[in-house]
Parts: C-alpha cells; sequence; structure tokens
C-alpha cells in the first residue's frame, strides 16, 4: 500500500511540474525534436525552394505537350473549325468540368432530374462513352454493367447492378449526379471525367441496358424477318 502511494505521489509531483514548473520562462536554445525527420525531410513544399534541384525549384514544370485531365489535344481538322459541331463536344478546348447550373452541368430540371442525352447522340459519342465506361466504370460494375467487376473478387461486394430494373427507370439527370458527386461507397468522378464524358457514358450504359433487355419490338420492323431466318 505505501508503494502505491509512493507511486501515485510521484505521478502527482511530475506532472505538477510538467504542467506549472516551467510556465513562463523562455529559452534561447532549439525546440525539442523527437522526431527530427518527420518534420525537416526532403519532400516539395508549395510555392518554397528546394535544394533537391540545380535550379532551387521543388515543383517540377510539366512535360511538354501535357494537357489538363480530361482533355485532348485537338487534331489538325479541328484547329481549323472552331465550332462544337467540328471539335466534338468532348473534345479540348470546349471540354469543361460542372461550370453551370443548367441540366447539362447538374443533371436536374428545376427541382427535378431530368431526362435525355443533352448531346447529339453519334457513333462518335457512343465509342467515347464505351471507352471512357471501361475505364473508369468497368472495374466495378462489369464489362456488361451487371455488377460484377474485378473488385467484387476483392471484397468490394456492395457494388450495384446497372442492369437492375430500378436503374434501368433511373433518370438521366440522377445518374449524372451520381457520376458527379458519387453515393455511397461510390467516390465522387466529377474531378476527373468533363461533362461531356459523363453524358457520353451515360449514353453507353443505356445502350448496354437496353441489350440486356431487347424485346423483338425494339428491332426495326424491316430487319425482323431477318432473325426470323436466323
Amino acid at each position: 500500500m505505501l508503494r502505491g502511494f509512493l507511486v501515485i505521489f510521484l505521478l502527482c509531483t511530475i506532472a505538477i511540474l510538467a504542467v506549472f514548473g516551467f510556465r513562463g520562462q523562455t529559452s534561447t536554445g532549439p525546440p525539442l525534436e523527437l522526431f527530427p525527420d518527420m518534420v525537416r525531410q526532403m519532400k516539395v513544399r508549395a510555392q518554397a525552394p528546394l535544394n533537391f534541384f540545380a535550379d532551387g525549384r521543388g515543383p517540377r514544370l510539366p512535360v511538354a505537350g501535357t494537357v489538363p485531365i480530361g482533355y485532348e489535344m485537338p487534331t489538325k481538322s479541328e484547329t481549323l473549325n472552331t465550332s462544337a459541331a467540328a471539335i466534338g463536344s468532348y473534345s479540348h478546348p470546349h471540354a469543361s468540368f460542372s461550370a453551370g447550373t443548367d441540366y447539362y452541368n447538374t443533371g436536374k430540371m428545376g427541382d427535378h432530374w431530368g431526362t435525355g442525352i443533352p448531346l447529339e447522340v453519334t457513333r462518335e459519342l457512343m465509342g467515347r462513352g464505351q471507352q471512357r465506361f471501361n475505364i473508369t466504370c468497368a472495374m466495378c460494375h462489369g464489362a456488361a454493367a451487371a455488377g460484377n467487376g474485378i473488385t467484387k473478387q476483392y471484397g468490394l461486394a456492395t457494388v450495384v447492378s446497372l442492369q437492375d430494373e430500378r436503374m434501368r427507370k433511373m433518370s438521366d439527370g440522377e445518374i449524372f449526379n451520381t457520376i458527379t458527386n458519387g453515393k455511397n461507397t461510390m467516390m465522387a468522378y466529377g474531378p476527373n471525367i468533363i461533362v461531356p464524358d459523363r453524358w457520353a457514358i451515360i449514353a453507353y450504359l443505356r445502350a448496354l441496358q437496353r441489350s440486356q433487355n431487347a424485346a423483338i419490338a425494339d428491332v426495326p420492323e424491316d430487319h425482323r424477318a431477318q432473325l426470323d431466318k436466323q
């Protein structure tokens, strides 16, 4: 019991000295650093010089020909005509991230989610959507949007199948918003995918959904006879 009292007394004495014993005193010596390598390490700091490089600058200049994320360099024919129709709605310099409050930038029509692709759905746009979908979405949702991407094999069991009836009936604007801001375990892709690419992905997704849930009524009449022969 006496030993316990002495231990408690000693700890209280140390605590009192630590809190009150050195208050008001100053020192000209350097501060005590237990882990100096955590603070004084060779790393890049914004707007700060760095002796690691010969020019003394920390941030490096971009590689020649570098373009911002999500953008593409226009082709020679595109630079001759600056119209959006000639360049393509997703090509540099007309591509952009969300920069407005209209349906094209938000997916909303007033206070409700809108429906419809606000771009001309061309073969080029569908090809772009397929490319962006396979790069950004397929690893989770799968190549056919059935929710069986490679990440599911590594424990991500909450991936939604985009072939579900609920997803097929979901408005285009709400899907656009989900891509932009994320939902549940899905991260936001707004900072990484430019606006027209989001609409291209949605257009391609609608084609995927239709391909997995097609009916004979979806086939043009002049092509139905060919199906009957097969």
